[in-house]
């Protein structure tokens, strides 16, 4: 079994080239074998070419133990086996080496050349072993038995470390393929489950934006007219009850709006509660999905309430004047909605910054878009605070701006050369 990465660094413990302790006892045990066969086959050698029998011995020793080095220089091995074939020396070795050869990372050019030189050599050797023994009389079988014998030793010597070699190489590149796809595949892995949770962090984010944007639009337009109307109860409670009570009543009336709004808000958040098992991001998530079908299925104020709202603020005092441009027609409810909270949001400053100044709210319906542009007048008083000291975050245009910005539109603000203010934004109505 092969290893790649942090477990082969890890794996390499022995010493030299060896990866392994144990790789590196099984070579010198191979090589400690090798080189008694070779020192033993030494003996016969050193009397046929006349040297001494100790020299053959040492020769052999010397041949057999090349076997040591067969996973540094498996090409160093296989050519000193093919070096001493005609010594008929170094079996192991041979076969050894030439299963080390089709087994390591060298092209296959080189080992088959090699395999073809060590087929060649033995089937020589083989051939001309077997010759003599047939002229000394040692076999006595026919012509055909010399080339046969020489082609199925040759063949049985090379072919199953050659063939062995080759399907344990490419086991072992397969092996480390797939190891390798593996910790590919848990990388990615990885960065999907990072990136999982930056979009839950994302979709948090995001969902916490729209409900303080939500929260913002229904309690602070509500609150403000409450204020405003308050203020004038408090002025005219001695001086025309009549009035006073009107006022009364519009307070209520604003009251009782505001919790419904927020009723319904809170019913979306709380629907969301259900996948809080699983865990918190599927909550975010769920809350984010019914909030988008509840703008989907048009559960929210819609421009044909505009009159309405205009008249909540001619009822605080405020001068309001509302022109409609166009023909009227229907759009989806995100659309209505966004348009709708831009001049709701946009009044809802008039009572705050300009308390009494004149506003002209403008509405134009065009052929692929929808404009909107609330204006007011200096205040009677330049400068002069409001009278029911209405509190701001700053974070009203920021809310609009994100509402039409995030529809593909425009969105200026800003003050007028006259003194007042101006709110315009245009939203594409597909």
């Amino acid at each position: 079994m092969t290893t790649t990465g942090e477990e082969d660094a890890t794996a390499r413990g022995g010493p030299w080239w060896w990866a392994r302790r144990r790789s590196a006892v099984f070579d010198w045990s191979l090589a400690a074998v090798s080189a008694a066969e070779c020192a033993l086959e030494g003996v016969p050698f050193a009397r046929d070419a006349g040297i001494p029998v100790a020299a053959g011995v040492v020769f052999g020793l010397l041949a057999g133990s090349v076997l040591l080095v067969r996973r540094q220089w498996p090409i160093a091995v296989v050519l000193v086996a093919i070096a001493i074939t005609p010594a008929q020396m170094g079996f192991l070795m041979g076969i050894v080496g030439l299963y080390t050869l089709a087994a390591s990372e060298l092209p296959r050019r080189i080992i088959g050349s090699l395999a073809a030189m060590q087929l060649v050599g033995t089937l020589i050797v083989t051939f001309v072993r077997v010759r003599q023994d047939m002229v000394r009389g040692d076999l006595d079988l026919g012509d055909w038995f010399v080339p046969f014998a020489s082609i199925a030793t040759s063949l049985g010597l090379i072919a199953p470390p050659l063939l062995l070699g080759l399907y344990v190489g490419a086991r072992r590149r397969l092996m480390e393929s797939l190891r390798e796809r593996a910790d590919s595949l848990e990388r990615e892995l990885q960065l999907l489950a990072e990136r999982a949770e930056e979009r839950a962090e994302w979709a948090r984010n995001e969902e916490r934006t729209r409900i303080a944007r939500e929260m913002h639009d229904v309690v602070a337009h509500r609150v403000s007219l409450m204020v405003v109307h308050a203020a004038a109860l408090q002025a005219v409670a001695r001086k025309d009850p009549e009035k006073a009570v009107k006022n009364a009543a519009l307070v209520g009336d604003m009251g009782r709006q505001a919790l419904t709004e927020l009723r319904e808000m809170l019913g979306v958040l709380r629907s969301g509660e259900g996948t809080r098992s699983a865990s918190v991001p599927l909550a975010v998530v769920g809350a984010a999905a019914e909030a988008s079908r509840v703008m989907e299925e048009g559960e929210g104020p819609c421009l044909s309430e505009l009159d309405e709202l205009v008249g909540q603020s001619a009822a605080a005092g405020m001068v309001v004047d509302l022109s409609v441009e166009g023909e009227v027609r229907g759009y989806t409810p995100e659309i209505e909605q966004t348009a709708y909270r831009v001049v709701q949001e946009a009044l809802t400053n008039v009572h705050k910054h300009a308390a009494g100044a004149k506003t002209h709210v403008r509405l134009a319906h065009r052929v692929a878009e929808i404009a909107m542009q609330v204006e007011n007048e200096p205040p009677p008083e330049v400068g002069s605070a409001s009278s029911a000291r209405l509190p701001s975050g700053g974070n009203g245009l920021v809310g609009m701006k994100e509402r039409v910005v995030g529809l593909g539109g425009v969105f200026v603000s800003g003050p007028t050369e006259a003194g007042g203010f101006r709110v315009s934004a245009v939203i594409p109505a597909a």
